[in-house]
């Protein structure tokens, strides 16, 4: 396991838990105590963990990954709803990328129509549902498979992006918050996802409102960053506010 997966795992163990024990972890991950010291004082100053003796204590402000699976069954019919209102930010002939994601997840079942489409995608969810259309070319970004989020990332997944341009990315988040900005909890996968932004015209995130408010430990992008943020209408007033502001558009759908 490489040492962003271990501690990735320990901030799940400690969401779950609410604290983690060096002794413990050393055993678990089959490292020594010395570096799993190092990797709570890392994740300490990062604010995910707050350092004790002979462990640490969850960080209040950070929250537990769900696995996909879990992801696809939360606030499905918003979902739907939201890849729909995406779909209209696609045009025939575009070259797009789709992140891995339930939400983005859904997009990719939406393509019906196009004659002339380009998806890159690194999620093997997007990628299955949208081979379906027989006028979607589909290219998937290579890497190393990560099983929780069925997503593909690594430096091979970064370097093939480099060589692309493209109209839009939809993007996934984990967390939108004033300070954080957009958030994920994989290391590996905010990087590809920088990568994503760089390579793109325009940056379309797609989330539901719940994720407001909340961060993960790794930053995407700052808060104003985006072009277009495709939600429901439950988002806070002062986030809206706050968007409209920094220059996004806002595009809604109803929660209900």
């Amino acid at each position: 396991m490489i040492s962003t997966e271990r501690r990735h795992e320990i901030l799940q163990i400690a969401s779950v838990d609410g604290r983690v024990n060096v002794l413990d972890l050393a055993h678990r991950f089959g490292v020594s105590e010395v570096t799993i010291r190092k990797d709570l004082e890392l994740l300490d100053r990062r604010g995910a963990l707050q350092r004790t003796r002979g462990g640490a204590t969850a960080s209040k402000g950070i929250f537990r990954e769900l696995s996909l699976l879990e992801k696809i069954h939360q606030n499905a019919d918003l979902k739907k709803k939201l890849a729909w209102k995406a779909r209209e930010y696609i045009r025939d002939g575009d070259a797009i990328i789709i992140d891995s994601g339930s939400t983005t997840g859904e997009i990719s079942c939406c393509l019906n129509g196009f004659n002339n489409l380009k998806v890159m995608t690194n999620s093997l969810n997007v990628a299955q549902a949208a081979c379906q259309y027989q006028g979607v070319e589909i290219m998937m970004s290579g890497g190393n498979l990560r099983k929780k989020s069925q997503s593909l990332f690594g430096k091979r997944a970064e370097e093939g992006l480099m060589n692309y341009n493209f109209d839009k990315v939809f993007l996934g988040v984990d967390g939108y918050e004033f300070t954080a900005g957009v958030t994920t909890h994989f290391e590996q996968e905010a990087i590809l996802n920088r990568k994503m932004c760089e390579v793109s015209q325009y940056i379309i995130a797609v989330t539901d409102s719940s994720k407001f408010g909340r961060s993960s430990l790794h930053k995407i992008c700052n808060f104003g960053s985006i072009d277009i943020l495709v939600t429901d209408s439950n988002i806070s007033p002062k986030y809206a506010d706050a968007l409209l502001k920094s220059g996004v558009e806002l595009s809604i759908v109803e929660a209900t």
